[in-house]
């Protein structure tokens, strides 16, 4: 009867599970991190190290974490975690944004008709309690950062920062009050920031109107032709421009039938004389099926009609024909409406030519008394479009109306369509900064390349910064006004403002009546001041000045700034300006864009309803473990946009089991293994140990390269094909047999312990800063010496680069693949179960297995009886075994049946039982 030798095989022990169990295991780890004071011991054990700084962008605090906010943190984590792993001491302080909008709308939602103060109040409790939530949630992720000791741009110290860094701007002559068009959002009465607005496909009304020639020699003959998309600011034009060079014709059109144009004195009956671009009519008669007749009667540049009057289409004024360089002709017709109080170029080109600043439009939205027609007051302008056009149809002024659908702003808190209005507000010189701001970045490293001419464009381009907000919840706007109502902007003031604030907080400022607060400042009786606040992006701009250059910890400039792709536009932009104007310089040394997170369709996460919850991380965390959400963060090109989607975590946890297996495969192996007692030397690995030592060296200097270039996917794909393939299908198969059925003590399976021990420390250090959890749990079964996030990356051993061993064991593998294919042949024909009952006659080049004993050979290729043939093309031919099958190895061996105390072994079984029973 066969006896059951299992009790003499070194099976693999261990007690790290192989289920994860992350939602459980995860929480009981970070309360250990917390009650060690993890963080705390990270910093001291680099106190002496070079520093390096990654300042935290802050999220808004008003609501729980998403997936987008998650991947930034934890892309954050991974490099704080890997610049600390790679020698650098990288404390890292989390911070907030808590001021503005999309606070202060949710209170203001909550509870009407709240006064500013109690506005302030309540939005501040509602920020702390989102700051708390959003603490925990980041922790749960496994981030690391001084969390106690966060910065908060609401703190008192913080405000005072913000009011000292406005009074230099003051003291440069960089802030001025204006009356000109800005974002204007209706939905909550107030102007924004460009970053502040988002952009939404909508169908809007188009019309062509004419303005009948007043003056010069054509008037009473022609009418200028406009096309406009936004018939609403039709009651605000005050001028017509047209493009100086371009050739304009007056040309006689039969008019369509379904047109609005009611027969002028200059026009015969169905037919009209219109002024437009030459290179536009044809656009224009297939749009509205007008017809030309005949050739033009006249045709000149543009500049041959400035300064002629047209008549309004519907109010009792004329508009003056100006030239500008900004009209194009691509489309309309060449004559562009031009309303001042609605428009940035309109703006401009009014100013220019001194026309006044006609806005008749309220904070709502609403016409006011200044639109000039009764029956327009109090109509919402985008309701009022529909008025617009009947009212030009009545006065024969319509040539055509069409349906236009294109991109229009948006305001990102009310969601409602943002209207371009001239109002007294504060704005930031952006021409006194743009060209010092443009040269900083060239001076910085931008991550991807193409981040450098989108945040330089977005520069370029940009108008000057409004800064000024009707709004409650903020820093208050540090403007006093005189008597008779003058602005004063005035630094030492600010500067004592400041003081106040960092002393008693800033509802000083809403506490305290006029009187009160010019007493409390030193400043005339008379001065007043108002409500109004500053741009929240200010706040956070100077986040370089308020915690970079005062933290001790930190430092300015940055060394590293990491958000998504919208802060080209947002802080990115904001954070540099502010430090041009301050320190002429940008206040970070490499800017990293990650893209948005997308559902598999490309659409944006926050805006999908393709998942239950698809913007809360806690949801996935708690299914998954933030492990999982971690190595999906690590997976993905975070460059371009990033994909996600539930199938993406049921695919990640399948490389996860894999790289937890392979951790605990090897930690199993190790169970009877001392490193003191049992390290080998290099000279007693066997070619398959150097050949995985060196592979290991090469996995080392590409996962550290990867972490150094933040090319997190690299390391995933890295870690996971050396673990699916170097290791699981490879290595640790090859040397199962020695592993389990060599005499604990001998030589090859001590110096594949050692290997083993060399490779698990490694994974441990490597997969750290991405499992995060996983990683300080494996360690911690085989290391007792503390935190694995106390600890650096594994440095390259020279002495265990073999590049002979690689070469040996790749052309190896092109053998064990023939011989493979043979097997599976044989097996499919019923000759074999097995590749161990196989006798294998190989044939091949004898270079190739040079040095190489027959054992070597059969335990790499996990055979039992092999026959070399030389041969000039590899081929492999397979028979059954004659040997019979030990019953401890199962290895068909020729010994099997030979010897009469243990007939069932092989003599290398026989020899291993006979130690276990003299050991016994």
């Amino acid at each position: 009867m066969s006896r059951n030798y299992k009790d003499t095989l070194n099976l693999p022990k261990t007690a790290f599970p192989m289920k994860a169990d992350l939602a459980t295991r995860e929480p009981e780890m970070l309360k250990i991190w917390e009650e060690t004071r993890l963080y705390e011991q990270i910093q001291k054990a680099r106190s002496d190290r070079e520093l390096f700084v990654l300042h935290d962008g802050p999220p808004f605090a008003n609501g729980d974490v998403h997936m987008g906010t998650a991947l930034n943190k934890i892309l954050k984590d991974i490099v704080v975690k890997s610049k600390t792993m790679a020698g650098f001491r990288a404390p890292f302080v989390p911070g907030w944004d808590c001021h503005g909008l999309p606070i202060e709308y949710k209170v203001v939602k909550e509870s009407k008709k709240l006064s500013p103060l109690e506005v302030r109040k309540r939005s501040e409790a509602f920020a702390r309690k989102f700051v708390d939530i959003q603490r925990e949630q980041f922790k749960r992720l496994g981030v690391f950062g001084d969390w106690e000791n966060p910065y908060l741009t609401m703190n008192p110290a913080y405000e005072a920062e913000i009011l000292c860094v406005f009074a230099v701007f003051v003291e440069k002559g960089l802030v001025y009050e204006s009356k000109k068009p800005v974002f204007w959002s209706t939905g909550a009465q107030t102007a924004l920031a460009e970053a502040e607005v988002e952009y939404q496909e909508r169908k809007d009304t188009a019309v062509y109107v004419t303005f009948p020639i007043a003056t010069g020699q054509l008037a009473g003959k022609a009418s200028i032709l406009v096309w406009t998309t936004t018939p609403w600011t039709l009651p605000a034009n005050l001028a017509i421009a047209v493009h100086p060079k371009e050739l304009y014709v007056v040309q006689e059109f039969e008019v369509a039938h379904a047109s609005g144009l009611r027969p002028e004195e200059h026009n015969r009956d169905g037919y009209a004389t219109l002024l437009l671009a030459d290179s536009l009519v044809a656009q224009f008669c297939n749009a509205t099926g007008f017809k030309p007749v005949g050739e033009p009667t006249q045709s000149f540049p543009g500049n041959k009609i400035e300064g002629i009057s047209v008549q309004h289409p519907f109010l009792a004024r004329t508009s003056i024909v100006l030239t500008a360089d900004f009209v194009t002709m691509d489309t309309g017709t060449g004559a562009v409406h031009i309303a001042p109080g609605h428009g940035e170029d309109d703006y401009s080109l009014g100013n220019k030519n001194g026309l006044p600043i006609l806005s008749p439009v309220d904070d709502h939205g609403r016409y006011t008394e200044e639109v000039g027609m009764s029956e327009l007051v109090g109509k919402y302008v985008f309701d009022a479009n529909t008025d617009i056009v009947r009212i030009l149809r009545e006065r024969g002024m319509l040539i055509a109306e069409q349906v236009y659908e294109h991109s229009y702003p948006y305001c990102w808190r009310s969601k409602t369509p943002i209207i371009f209005r001239a109002v007294e507000q504060f704005f930031i010189r952006i021409d006194d900064l743009r060209a010092k701001a443009l040269q900083a970045i060239t001076q910085v490293k931008w991550l991807p390349l193409w981040g450098e001419n989108r945040i330089a464009g977005t520069v370029q381009s940009r108008p000057d910064w409004v800064i000024s907000r009707q709004r409650s919840w903020g820093v208050p706007l540090p403007v006093f006004y005189s008597a008779n109502g003058d602005a004063l902007l005035n630094p030492a003031w600010i500067r004592k403002l400041a003081d106040l604030v960092a002393k008693r907080g800033s509802n000083i400022w809403f506490e305290l009546d006029d009187a009160q607060l010019a007493r409390e400042l030193g400043l005339p009786e008379e001065t007043t001041h108002r409500n109004d606040t500053i741009d929240v992006w200010i706040d956070s701009g100077v986040s370089h000045q308020a915690v970079l250059a005062h933290h001790p910890d930190q430092r300015d400039p940055a060394d590293m700034y990491l958000e998504a792709t919208d802060q080209h536009r947002g802080w990115f932009q904001s954070s540099l300006l502010t430090s041009i104007a301050l320190n002429n310089r940008a206040p970070y040394k490499t800017c990293v864009t990650h893209g948005f997170v997308v559902d598999l369709d490309g659409k944006k996460i926050s805006k999908s309803g393709t998942y239950d919850k698809p913007m809360e991380a806690s949801h996935f965390v708690g299914r998954h473990g933030a492990d999982l959400v971690r190595l999906w963060a690590s997976s993905i090109d975070y460059t371009d946009d990033v994909p996600f989607s539930e199938e993406m975590f049921t695919r990640l946890g399948d490389t996860y089991r894999r790289i937890r297996n392979t951790l605990r495969i090897l930690l199993g192996n190790l169970f009877d293994y001392d490193l003191r007692q049992n390290l080998a030397p290099n000279e007693s690995f066997t070619f398959v140990d150097r050949w995985i030592l060196d592979r290991l060296q090469q996995v080392i200097a590409d996962c550290r390269a990867a972490y150094d270039a933040y090319e997190f996917h690299k390391v995933y794909h890295t870690l996971n094909h050396f673990c699916a393939v170097d290791l699981s299908s490879l290595y640790i198969d090859i040397t199962k047999d020695r592993m389990y059925c060599d005499a604990p003590d001998s030589p090859r399976r001590r110096a594949t312990q050692a290997a083993m021990h060399k490779i698990f420390d490694a994974l441990c250090r490597l997969l750290a800063p991405i499992l995060v959890f996983t990683a300080e749990e494996a360690l911690g079964y085989l290391d007792a010496g503390g935190s694995v996030h106390v600890k650096l990356f594994p440095e390259i051993d020279l002495k265990c680069r073999d590049s002979l061993a690689s070469e040996q064991v790749d052309g190896l593998l092109k053998l064990r693949a023939v011989i493979g294919q043979a097997i599976e042949r044989a097996r499919q024909e019923k000759l074999i179960g097995n590749g161990l009952e196989a006798a294998v006659v190989l044939h091949c080049d004898e270079r190739t297995i040079a040095g190489f004993s027959k054992e070597e050979l059969e335990e790499f290729f996990i055979l039992s009886d092999l026959q070399l043939r030389s041969a000039a093309e590899p081929s492999a031919s397979i028979s059954k075994t004659a040997h019979l099958r030990c019953a401890r190895c199962w290895r068909h061996r020729p010994a099997v049946g030979k010897s009469a105390l243990h007939p069932e072994l092989c003599d290398r079984c026989q020899d291993v039982v006979l130690t276990y029973a003299r050991a016994s």
